[in-house]
């Protein structure tokens, strides 16, 4: 198990949300023996096994909704499975699991567009307690983002289609190459999705525009209350650097208030 134990250690120091799942139990015919682990992140197994086939598809789902949801109170649980009733295997069996959630109190950030302003904007996150995700058609953009455990990149053509993937507790930024790429990532966050922060890159002009698309959409009224649109406290110049420094004070603000807010 020496590889299980140094993933848990990799993923402790790179500040990687992920679960552990250990079997603890099990009864009559089963595919593993109590003991046996595995490692599941956002994007799935790291390592190990707890079975293999439904049962471990099964778990890997359970992890992976744990991480999406990422509920403090919900950080560790056991699960009784039968595998003829729950999983739908032919094995007669129980199995009992045991999960537990590491590093996802982390504050999220996701950047969507990898652009001059998102590029500040990151680098100043990387020195902050917090995990990023930055969303890019292209790739060019993203490489020259800087090689660090914090920041995770994504290279989508069809940004919206992410929105989904998103932890509820994430900060999501919308900076992408203008308003017809930021418009349809607004409209789908605003039709399925809430998060404790929304933040539109732009003017005035942008956030009038913004909030006819979301009437256009067929969205309440309330919508055009959810996002920041211009993005960012009202100080510096334009430039990239400043604009960075404006958003990411307001981010800070906001997640302060935010956390005040989960405490009560």
């Amino acid at each position: 198990m020496e590889n299980y134990f140094d993933n848990l250690n990799r993923l402790l120091q790179s500040n990687i949300p992920f679960v552990s799942v250990i079997v603890v139990d099990t009864t009559g015919s089963v595919p593993q023996d109590a003991g046996s682990k595995m490692l599941v992140t956002h994007e799935g197994l790291v390592c190990g096994t707890v079975g293999g086939g439904k049962v471990e598809k099964r778990a890997i789902e359970e992890a992976q909704n744990l991480l999406r949801t990422a509920n403090p109170a919900k950080s560790t649980y056991f699960v009784n499975w039968s595998l003829n009733k729950d999983i739908g295997m032919t094995c007669g069996g129980m199995v009992k699991l045991f999960f537990e959630t590491y590093n996802t109190n982390t504050w999220k950030v996701v950047v969507f567009g990898a652009g001059h302003v998102s590029q500040a904007v990151i680098n100043l996150l990387t020195n902050l307690e917090c995990r990023i995700t930055c969303i890019d058609p292209r790739l060019e953009w993203l490489s020259k983002l800087s090689d660090n455990p914090k920041l995770k990149t994504e290279c989508l053509d069809d940004m919206p289609s992410y929105v989904k993937n998103i932890a509820d507790n994430s900060f999501v930024l919308l900076v992408t190459m203008g308003h017809t790429t930021d418009k349809p990532i607004l409209i789908e966050i605003l039709k399925n999705r809430q998060f404790p922060y929304i933040g539109v890159i732009g003017s005035d002009a942008k956030a009038a525009r913004l909030k006819k698309d979301i009437a256009e959409a067929g969205l309440p009224d309330t919508c055009q209350n959810q996002f920041f649109c211009p993005m960012g406290l009202n100080l510096g110049s334009n430039h990239p650097q400043e604009i960075a420094i404006s958003i990411v004070a307001q981010l800070l603000e906001q997640r302060d208030k935010w956390k005040s807010k989960v405490v009560l």
